[in-house]
Order: C-alpha cells, then sequence, then structure tokens
C-alpha cells in the first residue's frame, strides 16, 4: 500500500512542477538529528506570504490523465508517460499525514481533466470539503478551477479554498487555439468572473453580518506561459493587466516554456527556457501593480519587447530622461518611485527622513537605496554644482559595466542584475 502510494506521488507530484502558480524555492534540506520538518520530500514546493514569510505546500495533481491533448502540457493525452490517479481519500490522507510531520503548512491541488470538467471538479471539491470538515484541517489550501465545471461546484469549492486559479495558458487566443484548439479563453474568463462577483458579494454581506463565512479570502490567481507562441511582450503584458482589471487578480504568474516533446509548432526541444525573459515580465508585473506605471508606459508599438539586459523601470528612465534628474527633497513619493534603484521600501523611507532636514548622500546610503544606479537621475543637498549630462547609452553603460564589476568581486551579486 506505501510504496504504491509513494509511486503515485512520484508520478503526480513531478507532473504538478510546471505549473508556477506556487513557487518552489528549490530547496532540498533533509531532516536531520531529529530536527523538524524536512524540505527534501517528494511534492513538497516552497511559496511566500506578503509578508515575506516561505511557507511549504503539498504540491501535487489528483490525476495526470486528461481528455485534453495541449501540445505544451506534459500531461496532454497523446504523451507516452506513465499514467497515474489519487483517490479522494488518498489525498486526504496525505495532507494530514505530511501536516502531522511538520512537513507542510497547506496543499496546492490541481488536476488533469478526466472524463469531464464536473467529475474532475467535484473530486476536488471532496478533497477540500473533507479536509476542512472531517480533519478540521485550516491549513492554506491552493485549489484550481476546472475550466468548464458548473457555477454550483465553484460555489462550494469557494467556500473551502482559500486560493483559486485557473490557467489562461497562452496570452492570446490565436496562440491558445494553435497548440490548444479543444480550449478558449472564455472558458478562463467565465469562473473568473463568477468567483469574482462572489467574493464581492460575500464582501459586502460580512460588512452587515459578521457570521458571514469566507469566500476564496486570498483571491484568484491565472498563469500565462511564456515563449511557446510569438507573442511579443508587450502582448503578454496587455493580456495580463487586462485580466487585473476585469477580474481583480492577486497575481499573473509567468511560466518559461519548458520544451518537453518534438512539436512542430513549439519551440525546439534543445531550446532553454527563457527565464530571463520570465524575469523581466515579472519586475515589469511588479512596476505596473505597485509603482504606478500603466502597461503603455512599459511597453507600446515603438517599445514592444522589455530589453533582457536592463530591468524595465531603467529601460523606462533611459527612453524618458526629460522627466530627471527627481529632487530627493522636493519630489512627489510617487515620482521618487519611478528613479531606478529606489524601492518602495526606500522610497517610504525617503519622504519621512526629509522631513527632519535635508537629504545628503550619505543619508540616502543609508536609507538603502542603489545609489550606484539611482545617482544618474536624481539630485540631493551634496550634489555636484553641474550634474554632467549623458545620452541615455552611455548612462545605461556605465550602470552595466559597475554592476559587472560588482559581480565579479561577488559573484552572489549576480541575483542583483535581474
Amino acid at each position: 500500500m506505501y510504496e504504491r502510494i509513494r509511486e503515485k506521488l512520484g508520478i503526480l507530484a513531478d507532473a504538478a512542477k510546471y505549473d508556477v502558480s506556487c513557487s518552489s524555492s528549490g530547496s532540498n534540506r533533509k531532516n536531520e538529528n531529529k530536527g523538524i520538518g524536512n524540505a527534501e520530500g517528494t511534492g513538497i514546493c516552497h511559496t511566500y506570504t506578503e509578508d515575506g514569510r516561505c511557507v511549504s505546500l503539498l504540491k501535487i495533481l489528483l490525476t495526470n490523465h486528461c481528455i485534453y491533448d495541449c501540445a505544451f502540457c506534459v500531461s496532454r493525452r497523446s504523451n507516452d508517460i506513465k499514467r497515474a490517479a489519487f483517490t479522494v481519500e488518498e489525498v486526504v490522507e496525505l495532507t494530514m499525514n505530511f501536516y502531522r510531520r511538520n512537513y507542510i503548512e497547506g496543499l496546492f491541488l490541481s488536476s488533469g481533466i478526466f472524463k469531464d470538467a464536473d467529475y474532475t471538479m467535484e473530486r476536488l471539491v471532496r478533497i477540500v470539503k473533507n479536509l476542512r470538515h472531517e480533519e478540521r484541517f485550516n491549513g492554506y489550501i491552493h485549489l484550481k478551477t476546472i475550466p468548464g465545471a458548473s457555477d454550483e461546484l465553484l460555489h462550494e469549492a469557494g467556500m473551502y479554498a482559500d486560493r483559486m486559479s485557473i490557467n489562461l495558458e497562452m496570452p492570446t487566443e490565436t496562440g491558445l487555439k494553435l497548440l490548444a484548439p479543444e480550449k478558449s479563453h472564455a472558458e478562463v474568463k467565465k469562473p473568473l468572473k463568477y468567483i469574482q462577483n462572489n467574493i464581492i458579494r460575500f464582501e459586502s454581506e460580512k460588512a452587515l453580518i459578521k457570521s458571514v463565512p469566507k469566500f476564496v479570502p486570498a483571491g484568484q490567481s491565472t498563469q500565462i506561459v511564456v515563449g511557446a507562441t510569438p507573442e511579443s511582450d508587450k502582448e503578454i503584458l496587455y493580456t495580463a493587466h487586462s485580466f487585473y482589471q476585469n477580474f481583480s487578480l492577486k497575481r499573473v504568474y509567468y511560466s518559461g516554456y519548458i520544451p518537453i516533446s518534438y512539436d512542430a509548432r513549439l519551440p525546439a526541444i534543445g531550446s532553454q527556457p527563457p527565464l530571463i525573459r520570465e524575469n523581466r515580465l515579472y519586475q515589469a508585473d511588479w512596476l505596473m501593480r505597485f509603482y504606478g506605471f500603466k502597461v503603455q508606459e512599459i511597453l507600446n508599438d515603438f517599445h514592444p519587447n522589455l530589453e533582457a539586459d536592463v530591468d524595465p523601470k531603467l529601460s523606462w528612465a533611459l527612453r524618458n530622461l526629460d522627466q530627471f534628474p527627481v529632487d530627493i527633497n522636493t519630489a512627489d513619493y510617487y515620482m521618487i518611485l519611478r528613479v531606478p534603484g529606489i524601492g518602495v521600501s526606500s522610497a517610504l523611507k525617503i519622504v519621512q527622513a526629509r522631513k527632519f532636514g535635508r537629504l545628503y548622500q550619505y543619508h540616502l546610503r543609508q536609507l538603502g537605496i542603489a545609489f550606484g544606479k539611482a545617482r544618474h537621475f536624481i539630485r540631493y543637498a551634496d550634489s555636484p554644482v553641474q550634474l554632467r549630462e549623458y545620452e541615455a547609452g552611455h548612462i545605461k553603460g556605465l550602470i552595466l559595466s559597475e554592476s559587472k564589476s560588482k559581480y565579479k568581486k561577488n559573484p552572489l551579486n549576480q541575483l542583483s542584475l535581474f
């Protein structure tokens, strides 16, 4: 019995790794000397809360059987792979056993679609319902929505899950029809809108009646595959922006396409996942959500793709030098946020600190800004009397050369490049 469950876990945890809606840290720390917890267990991944806390989740599929034949998916029906399926009771038991051993704090549950959408969604709902009612499990649950499932099942799932998500897959309908002709974006939008409306309704009722239960309290998210189809970064970001606006999503995840088998419609098997491009999209997404940037400022018809060698904020600044330098001692918070090298936390500290006096270079360094990058775009109390005016290309060259110099001194600084 144990070996059979372990074999299923290996198959279905491996199949779940392609869904990045739940981030993984890649840790392989073992439990030694009778310590608490184990980061090496099959199916365990790591995600992060808004306050930076790392949370371990059991990340699995209910099954990798699927009625669809999406070219980019490892679980597609035409792929010659080993198939497996958990029972409802097995997933509940696995989750509770992992939790009692302090391996995990929650569950990320997705599935291939077998028989039909309602048949699959009904089993996912039974799992989370059993965990909440029979096992009295109060840990975090992220549940994937099955496209085409009934509103009744979506409603019941929302009563038990903390977060729900449904993958958009390709950024455009054209790309989706190329690689997954049996699917459509309309099938994704319908459940997103249904859950969004219910979240709003439950929150409104909660304001009047305290006993109203929670409904998907951690909101919704989606995932876009990057690099499997030829869309530009502009098309990807505009799609993400539209979904943020229309469905109040908490996150859009960008997944660099990983070649898994030959198909003439897909990039070559030997090609590497577009990890830098994926990272730039996350940075641009951050600018839209937390820095006040409009999507058309980041990318447009004249600038349809993100640059690989510099981050999107620096790229925007170099294209808009007429808005700089920014006077740190007088500019408003939102303009300070647009300075390359200054993040949300540092911008808030600057606004607070200047209430007590003018800010000098040493103040800015103490406040944690990336001064080597920011100095090209700001004025401060002891700025040089006459700032040298450089062209965008020269400033970019200076910043990149400084970054490379830091990397040579300490390879760990490579992380700051991305």
